[in-house]
């Protein structure tokens, strides 16, 4: 099956005073076998050198100068490893002509694609990672001190990190010396239809694996990620944020077969080519002579586009922001595709009667149908001293089953499968509301978040840290007399399967129209949170286990499930810094649904697709 390429790039300052990195896409169209070609290299500049960005900008530009020299070839590699080894022979003569800049050098990834074939060639700390099906592959080496122990102590030979020595500290660069270390692929990667390749510099580490993976999820183009990654980069707010460079790659089912009208047009474009905001001529470019004539070029250059960051774009706002922001975001950035279908006018259906107690709902009504609430004849509100009930609660029956996923490759926290023994226990119908949060917040002068014009009677309170979740269950406790909680991870996916031994408690797939969430195919506008009951309830009674908004369960993660605990307890130790998420969200992709699907978050600090269902003992 032959491929294209959709690709995509940028790259922020963040808190550095200038630009150390740079990077270059070069679509070269196509080899002589017809299939279609692309080039992207990225270099990072080491800090701690005045001419990190010099260096950078050089190896990019004599690095695509050489490559393009023999193009096409068949021996890739090689011709990969030798325009490394010309880019740092120009470093090498640029220091010798001009000794102030001994010491300059940078790091390096260049990534070629040829029809459904992935090489590489890399130096450094620089990241070149392959995303398919949820799992982000790095694929090539980590030249750090830290890696290097890293990978040592993996292979049984446990290394303490010397003093004096950082994790970060490059063990091998480009600086004109001889390069210690080259990472070069022998063999291509074989790519398919729906991956994308992500080549960034190690600014991207600000974020972790599962933030880069649920990012990319949210992003239908290339474009999109790019701009969702760097975005979380700035959101991070970290402090001496290092400059990120991004160019992501999407491999597509071609369109166009060799010799069409479309084929001929991808042959007879111009390269795209940046290096730092330097557009790169199509002819080739020449080697100066002198350091000082590469500079005057460079900064002639940088003069003529230097207005190109006046264009930025965010990313998808926060539930909080104003929902026409948002629409608007979801609009232009979605493709047809995955847009949500025109909200139909359902039948009417008998809404729950509405408590003495409520909060005034917000003024703007919801757009969508009225919730389904169909409470079974055993579920229950247990009454509160302060007046008005609980949560809707329903008793789930004791069992044992199967908790986890049948393999690693899908993610490597949801192993290994383990037998887990369940006892008879209260759990909430729905996802508690915001009126039924406000009467814990009032009657503790607490800040309840806000709705952003939603219903409060009907719609899932979010903005809610683990902290506050874990208040509201002891409040609850003294409130009934009884002992509310968090359910443990176990218990979650217990109610959440229901019974069911696949991946969703209706099947095998996410379906059509089964749930809330970014694709999940729903009558109802999935930039926003449903109102709770919309959706069919599980065999248990239990609405929006899937889809709608995360849930807090009580346990630390913990990155495997061994030595789990087998009698459906809260798993405590690990990392209680972070505490688990489960069942998906509105604005996340049908695989985080998956009931073997695991997140998560820090316990301290609320996340607007995170939710809250509560336990009750017997």
């Amino acid at each position: 099956m032959s491929v294209e390429f959709e690709i995509a790039s940028d790259q922020i300052d963040g808190a550095r005073d200038y630009q150390e990195d740079a990077y270059m896409v070069n679509q070269l169209g196509e080899a002589e076998n017809g299939d279609i070609c692309s080039l992207v290299i990225m270099a990072d500049g080491m800090g701690g050198h005045a001419a990190g960005n010099v260096a950078s900008n050089m190896v990019v530009a004599t690095f695509n100068k050489t490559f393009q020299s023999r193009f096409p070839t068949k021996d890739i590699a090689d011709a990969l490893t030798d325009s490394l080894n010309r880019a740092n022979d120009q470093i090498r003569a640029s220091v010798k002509e001009t000794p102030a800049l001994r010491g300059m050098g940078c790091t390096m990834v260049s990534a070629y694609v040829e029809d459904n074939k992935l090489f590489w060639v890399s130096v450094g700390d620089s990241h070149l990672y392959l995303l398919r099906d949820r799992e982000l592959i790095k694929q090539n080496a980590d030249h750090s001190y830290g890696a290097y122990l890293d990978m040592m102590n993996e292979q049984g030979m446990e290394m303490d990190e010397q003093a004096g020595m950082s994790r970060n500290m490059l063990m091998s660069a480009m600086t004109g010396e001889e390069i210690s270390s080259i990472d070069v692929s022998e063999a291509p990667i074989k790519l398919r239809p729906g991956d994308r390749v992500i080549v960034a510099s190690d600014g991207l580490d600000t974020l972790g694996a599962g933030a880069i993976i649920q990012y990319s999820s949210w992003s239908a183009t290339s474009k999109e990620c790019v701009y969702a990654l760097l975005k979380a980069v700035e959101d991070a707010n970290k402090i001496n944020q290092d400059n990120t460079t991004l160019i992501v790659i999407d491999v597509k089912e071609r369109s166009a077969q060799p010799g069409s009208v479309q084929a001929e047009q991808v042959q007879a474009e111009e390269p795209v080519a940046r290096v730092a905001d330097v557009r790169i001529p199509k002819a080739p470019i020449r080697e100066p002579r002198s350091y000082k004539g590469l500079i005057w070029l460079i900064v002639l250059m940088l003069l003529g586009v230097g207005g190109y960051y006046a264009w930025k774009m965010g990313f998808v706002q926060k539930a909080g922001d104003a929902v026409d922001s948002i629409e608007t975001i979801i609009k232009e950035n979605i493709p047809k595709n995955i847009e949500p279908e025109p909200v139909p006018e359902p039948e009417p259906i008998p809404a729950p009667q509405p408590e003495p107690e409520v909060v005034t709902p917000d003024p703007q009504p919801e757009p969508v149908a009225e919730p389904e609430y169909v409470d079974s004849p055993d579920a229950f509100r247990d009454r509160l001293k302060s007046g008005g009930n609980g949560p809707t609660m329903i008793r789930v029956p004791g069992g044992t089953y199967r908790m986890g996923g049948a393999s690693g490759i899908v993610a490597a926290d949801e192993v290994p499968r383990h037998e887990v023994t369940i006892k008879p226990f209260m759990v909430s119908v729905y996802e508690v509301t915001y009126a039924e949060y406000d009467k814990f917040a009032r009657a503790n002068k607490r800040k309840s978040p806000k709705s952003s014009g939603w219903d409060r009677k009907t719609h899932p309170v979010a903005e809610l840290s683990w902290d506050d979740a874990l208040a509201y269950t002891k409040w609850l406790s003294k409130q009934t007399g009884k002992n509310y909680r968090l359910l443990s991870e176990a218990e979650w996916e217990y109610v959440a399967r229901a019974g069911s031994r696949m991946s969703y408690w209706w099947g095998a797939s996410a379906g059509v129209n089964n749930a809330h969430c970014f694709d999940c195919k729903s009558d109802f506008n999935t930039s926003k949170p449903a109102r709770v009951g919309t959706y069919k309830p599980n065999a248990f009674g239990l609405y929006d286990t899937a889809g709608n908004l995360f849930e807090w369960v009580h346990d630390c993660y913990h990155n495997n499930y061994t030595d789990a605990p087998t009698d459906g307890s809260v798993w405590e130790g690990g990392d209680c810094n972070y505490r688990i998420v489960r069942g998906g969200a509105f604005r996340s992709p049908a695989s985080s649904m998956r009931v073997e699907n695991r997140e998560k978050f820090k316990s301290g600090r609320g996340q607007y697709n995170v939710g809250i269902r509560v336990a009750r003992d017997l």
